[in-house]
């Protein structure tokens, strides 16, 4: 296995901190200095079908963000499918495994200048299979960042437990970064959360601030979960929505108390308020921020006749779901904001984080490639 190329596995403490924003942000922060940029995401969880293969879809974002001229299949070589981790225990294969991941990591990072390795969750996920994040940085001779939520207890708490696994592996885990800290308490977290990691032996190399833009889904992201249907302006999917609303009263009222970037949601039949929400989204200034960012018609309701055309005519992006209003709202509430090829503004603002809040030349001195 190449052991040449130098390299850093990005993991983290727990479920959606940042780890994949870490791994993008760190990836465009690094191209001003290495030319060649490989990127293997070992074992994933969440995929996709593409050319008819199983791929995380973290790979085919850095693929899509970066143009990284390697074969997918080798950017991520195992998803963990539904039924692969009973099929696993029944008759266990670690070998083949390793193998096939060494194998990918060659291919991937194949005369390249760097290498970024990103995990999947805390330095446990995946021991059921034996190939815990902290067995694949061992596999692959990699040292470690940890990605933690901000905060200082807790954050510490279990930076000491996901270290303890990494060190029982022989992995060297060279730093910290903490991810989505409150603008307000910078200052304040970055003193103490650092000197109590240096408690630990572990240094603070990153705090970025949590960004409103990156915790908020475009209206794509919610026609996929709602099963939705785009009546109008699937060019205008991209917008970012801040606030949601269920229209359930009276026209004026509800116009009243719009916000930037709401998302309506209202059944098809109310026409009364759909009319309102037209009007509305045709008096927003041309460039500005809107106060409509789109609209749901729930339940499967749709307007008819001339309403229907001037839905079809509005300058708002319109689905259509068969969900009630209620299980629209609570399913948005609940969802995971995850960075998608082509959400160009939240894209360059990871990029822009990365570049001003990590300490990119510590972080090269780490892992002897500064």
């Amino acid at each position: 296995m190449n052991t040449v190329t130098p390299r850093v596995f990005v993991a983290a403490t727990e479920q959606n901190t940042g780890k994949t924003t870490t791994s993008l942000g760190l990836y465009g922060a690094l191209r001003a200095r290495f030319p060649r940029i490989g990127f293997i995401k070992p074992v994933g969880q969440r995929f996709i079908e593409v050319e008819g293969k199983r791929i995380d879809e973290d790979s085919v974002l850095i693929r899509h963000t970066f143009d990284t001229q390697t074969p997918i299949e080798d950017m991520s070589p195992i998803a963990v499918e539904p039924d692969f981790t009973r099929r696993y225990i029944e008759r266990s294969n670690s070998e083949h495994l390793v193998k096939r991941i060494q194998h990918s990591f060659d291919r991937a990072c194949w005369e390249k200048d760097f290498a970024i390795i990103e995990g999947t969750g805390h330095a446990g996920v995946g021991a059921v299979f034996d190939l815990s994040n902290a067995k694949v940085a061992s596999v692959l001779q990699s040292k470690v960042i940890l990605v933690t939520p901000g905060g200082i207890g807790r954050p510490i708490d279990e930076a000491a437990l996901n270290k303890a696994l990494f060190d029982k592996e022989g992995v060297e885990v060279i730093g910290v970064v903490m991810n989505k800290v409150l603008p307000s308490k910078m200052d304040y977290i970055s003193e103490f959360a650092r000197r109590g990691f240096e408690r630990l032996g572990i240094d603070l190399l990153g705090v970025i601030p949590q960004e409103r833009v990156l915790s908020e889904p475009t209206v794509l992201d919610v026609c996929n979960i709602i099963r939705g249907e785009v009546i109008s302006h699937p060019d205008l999917l991209r917008r970012h929505i801040s606030n949601v609303m269920i229209g359930a009263m009276q026209p004026t009222n509800l116009l009243t108390r719009l916000e930037s970037r709401t998302l309506l949601i209202v059944p098809g039949d109310r026409e009364d308020i759909i009319l309102a929400a037209h009007s509305e989204a045709e008096c927003q200034p041309e460039g500005g921020e809107e106060n409509l960012a789109g609209l749901v018609l729930s339940e499967s309701l749709r307007p008819h006749g001339p309403v229907a055309e001037i839905l079809r005519r509005s300058p708002l992006p319109v689905i259509a779901s068969p969900m009630d209003s209620y299980t629209i709202a609570s399913r948005i509430h609940s969802m995971t904001v995850k960075t998608l090829p082509g959400d160009a503004e939240k894209i360059q603002r990871i990029q822009d984080l990365v570049n001003e809040h990590m300490d990119i030349e510590r972080i090269l001195a780490k892992i002897g490639a500064a």
